[in-house]
């Protein structure tokens, strides 16, 4: 509910979405509810570097080029992009991402991708944050002995960002995000 707010109703429709943080930030989480978004299963979460749950496809020896085959449904998610620009290199990896672009645009549906800090080149966090059309930083900030996580969205094409910080928590069921400001 506080990421809709955020984003003025949701992700429009035939979005490349981008979302980095730390592995323990919580993206792997955030990335589990989109694609589960309303209870359903339209959509297609492609694993390739960890073990996939039930659902998802186990994509990780194969070539990005040949995904378009199980990029399937209304969400889909790339879990994670840091291990093809790694495996691949960055132009492969905006070479796919540009071609799955041109299909969601069409088909309406929504990708959204992983990438881990500390992994990457600052020129190829660049490139990746230039060819999305959402940019969502995860955050997790540890003080003496407390965790506080906060979603920052760094950018959304056509429109100004948002100028706070979006508080969450990680329950059982997932991310819950705050939608109200603490007053201090």
């Amino acid at each position: 509910v506080g990421l809709n707010l955020l984003l003025d109703g949701g992700f429009p429709k035939g979005t490349l979405v981008m979302i980095y943080g730390s592995p323990t930030a919580g993206i792997d989480i955030a990335a589990k509810q989109f694609w589960r978004a309303d209870g359903d299963e339209a959509g297609t979460y492609l694993m390739n570097d960890g073990d996939p749950e039930i659902g998802m496809v186990n994509v990780g020896e194969v070539h990005p080029s040949m995904y378009q085959d199980w990029m399937v449904g209304d969400r889909m998610v790339i879990d994670s992009l840091s291990s093809l620009v790694i495996k691949y290199g960055i132009d492969a990896t905006l070479g796919f991402l540009r071609q799955a672009r041109e299909e969601i645009r069409e088909s309406k549906s929504n990708i959204m991708f992983l990438v881990y800090d500390g992994v990457h080149e600052p020129i190829e966090m660049t490139r990746l944050m230039r060819i999305s059309d959402i940019v969502i930083e995860y955050k997790t900030q540890i003080s003496q002995s407390d965790i506080e996580r906060t979603l920052a969205v760094q950018k959304i094409k056509g429109a100004a960002a948002p100028q706070r910080l979006l508080p969450f928590i990680i329950t059982d069921n997932g991310i819950e995000a705050s939608t109200t400001s603490r007053v201090v």
